[in-house]
């Protein structure tokens, strides 16, 4: 970037700022005149001191002016945030006291990576100062301890903000949060609701803020003083941030709606919210239905226990939410302190999806941080899956139910007869069985009008036929053992294929000779043949095209794979007995197609999580980015977490990419897949993931590619 660049951008922080030359003079000790022929392009010449002394009087440094933010490359640049909600020790009325407990925790949150710490409402001279405010002493001394509060933290690469009274030239007095950057104040933001019930009485204090933006001369600077104000990272444009105060959420109508409309990805909400025997749970309720509501990171900080306590009691109850999730949280009278990483890239993808409606009108208030950190944030390496066991078998009975009653209503539309299984005694077959079971059972027909066809060929183990058997008899269906090797033999001398070269085609025509065999039976006896394909196979493109990736109706093309290992371990403690003891062992057996001869010993030789990789890493791959719409690169640099001491950062790569590539691939087999029921947030039904056939997958490779290189 060239010199009369830089000068042309410290003139327009110059005009936004609404310094004059003697300000500026004043602020960078400069003359008047060398300011002025600088400004002008006079100068041919400039020495970088003289540059640099203007803009760190304008609170920004050469180096940040001259990082172009088109092409600038910050480490990571996945639009992870760490942020801080932080509730210090105060003492009412004591702003220098404050104002050093502020700095001091502060530090500490940045020493622990933080780039936004957000402290609570009022927090400089302590909430509960009551008619206390109305002294012109706490109010200077409010102002003077920001200043001080802003010089303090001007060495370190953070956005701090904080509470304060503000007195306005006509004697109004506000209720303002200050964002605090590099020892400057970004901007000054009122709050709107006053809240005057119960034990709140603002209105008899403060005046209520409205929906503009004005200036205020601040410490020598014109400072943006308004609601609507937008603060934006120059270098990360997913880091997009607007602030409320308190009551701002507890109505009706709450500013973050229009700040989210705005473009805010991250809402800051600087509160003095007291503690009684149920809020604690309602205030948590509401922040997670604004957070889910304005599709955005909400981070709500409350005063701590050290407000007065004439009256109330405040608990310091901290929460972060992304998207309607807690993802931190300090509980009421423990440390008043939540941090989290949170996902701003995550939610401008939702953005992308969800928000169609703008609103106007706002200033952007532009920033610069250095950096952008890699990834702490540890994601749950099982995203279909939750960890703790209630959670778990609540879904898996809400999944079944969800599966069972699609299909009971597609069975009383078609008039099926019969349900026709081609069951292998894996792990997808014997979920289609369950969930027939099931349906059946909704329509008040038997479990027998169910056929299980079990087809041996080259590759079947005395394991699964044993196992596919079991399962399909002792669940009272119609059982029916078609050994198709004579046939597949044949089929493969018709066509002229050597029948000892186990390629591609010997391989796919016994699967679908299989299909041709379930449709069959389904012609002959009324019947619907049911899809076992699970949606972890779909992504992979691991089906033969018009073979089993072909059905009547795909029972299971929503589940993921991890999932229905989960189905089966829940079918298998709520049944019980025989049925417990086969849905263990075929859980326990390796996934397998069995298109290719057994070895020596019968065992399964054709191990799919061999040839394609493992499914745990693939689902949480899919998670991340179907419905997360994540980059390949993120992707990787977040299950090296989530997978840290599972599998190497080799192993992780290799899969991924592959993961990608057959995603791509293997799209034409999803573009013609048979119907199937949406069963959570992420679906590649032909209705619920619209992709091209032809699309090309280069451009995520090279993107994973170039990451692991660097």
């Amino acid at each position: 970037m060239t010199t009369q660049q830089i000068v042309t951008k410290l003139n327009a922080l110059k005009k936004q700022q609404g310094l004059t030359l003697a300000q500026l003079s004043q602020k960078s000790g400069l003359a008047q005149g060398t300011i002025n022929k600088i400004m002008s392009g006079a100068l041919q010449r400039i020495k970088p001191d003289k540059l640099q002394a203007l803009a760190t009087a304008l609170g920004v440094t050469v180096q940040s002016l001259t990082t172009d933010i088109h092409t600038a490359k910050r480490k990571g640049g996945f639009g992870l945030v760490t942020v801080a909600c932080i509730s210090p020790e105060v003492r009412v009325a004591d702003v220098s006291y404050n104002v050093q407990q502020i700095a001091e925790q502060a530090r500490i949150a940045y020493a622990n990576g933080v780039k936004l710490a957000v402290f609570p409402e009022l927090c400089i001279t302590g909430y509960s100062c009551d008619d206390l405010f109305f002294q012109h002493t706490l109010r200077r001394a409010a102002t003077d301890g920001l200043q001080q509060l802003a010089a303090m933290l001007a060495d370190i690469d953070m956005l701090t903000v904080v509470g304060l009274p503000m007195s306005s030239s006509n004697g109004a007095m506000y209720n303002v949060a200050a964002v605090l950057f590099r020892g400057e104040v970004l901007a000054f933001v009122p709050k709107t609701n006053l809240p005057n019930y119960n034990e709140f009485y603002e209105k008899r204090v403060f005046t209520p803020a409205q929906n503009f933006v004005d200036y205020v001369e601040f410490n020598g600077r014109q400072v943006p003083f308004g609601t609507d104000i937008i603060f934006a990272d120059k270098l990360c444009s997913e880091f997009r941030f607007a602030v409320e105060v308190c009551e701002d959420i507890w109505v009706s109508d709450s500013p973050s709606v229009r700040h989210a409309y705005a473009g805010a990805n991250l809402v800051l909400n600087l509160s003095a919210s007291n503690e009684t025997i149920v809020k604690q749970d309602y205030r948590r309720k509401m922040v997670e239905l604004q957070s889910g509501m304005t599709g955005t990171v909400y981070a709500y900080c409350s005063s701590g226990p050290s407000e007065s306590t004439t009256s109330t009691v405040f608990s310091g109850h901290n929460i972060i939410c992304e998207n309607s999730q807690i993802v931190a949280e300090s509980q009421p009278f423990t440390t008043g302190y939540a941090q989290a990483q949170v996902d701003l890239g995550f939610i401008g993808n939702e953005r992308s999806r969800m928000c169609h409606v703008q609103q106007g009108g706002y200033l952007t208030v532009e920033f610069g941080l250095s950096d952008d950190a890699e990834p702490t944030r540890v994601y749950d390496p099982s995203p279909f899956v939750p960890t703790d066991k209630e959670q778990a078998d609540i879904r898996c009975e809400r999944a079944l139910a969800i599966l069972s009653n699609g299909l009971a209503r597609r069975i009383k539309h078609v008039n099926a007869q019969t349900l026709v299984i081609g069951v292998s005694g894996g792990t997808d077959s014997s979920l289609a069985l369950l969930t027939a079971v099931r349906a059946l059972k909704i329509l008040g027909r038997p479990a027998s009008d169910i056929i299980s066809v079990t087809m041996p060929c080259f590759g079947t183990t005395e394991r699964t036929l044993n196992n596919s058997i079991a399962l399909a008899t002792v669940l009272g269906t119609t059982v029916r053992k078609i050994d198709i090797t004579k046939s597949v033999t044949q089929h493969l001398a018709d066509i002229g294929h050597d029948i000892a070269v186990t390629d591609t085609t010997y391989e796919n025509a016994q699967a679908r000779e299989r299909t041709q065999v379930l449709m069959d039976i389904a012609n002959k006896t009324n019947g619907l043949v049911l899809g076992t394909g699970d949606m972890s196979e779909l992504a992979l493109g691991w089906a033969t095209f018009n073979g089993d990736q072909m059905s009547m109706y795909g029972v299971n093309a929503g589940v993921p794979k991890t999932l229905v290992r989960a189905l089966l371990r829940y079918e298998a403690a709520r049944l019980g007995g025989e049925t417990r003891r086969v849905l263990l062992d075929v859980i326990d057996t390796p996934v397998s197609p069995e298109l290719l001869p057994p070895d020596q010993s019968g065992a399964i030789r054709q191990v799919t999580e061999d040839l394609v990789g493992p499914y745990e890493l693939h689902d949480y791959f899919l998670f991340m980015m179907i419905r997360k719409g994540f980059a390949p690169s993120k992707i990787y640099a977040l299950a090296r977490l989530s997978f840290a001491g599972v599998y190497t950062d080799e192993e992780i790569y290799k899969w991924l990419r592959k993961f990608v590539w057959r995603f791509f691939t293997q799209q034409f087999k999803r573009s013609c897949s048979p119907d199937s029921v949406r069963l959570g947030s992420v679906d590649l039904s032909k209705y619920g993931h619209r992709m091209p056939s032809d699309a090309c997958c280069d451009t995520w490779l090279a993107d994973l590619d170039e990451y692991v290189k660097e």
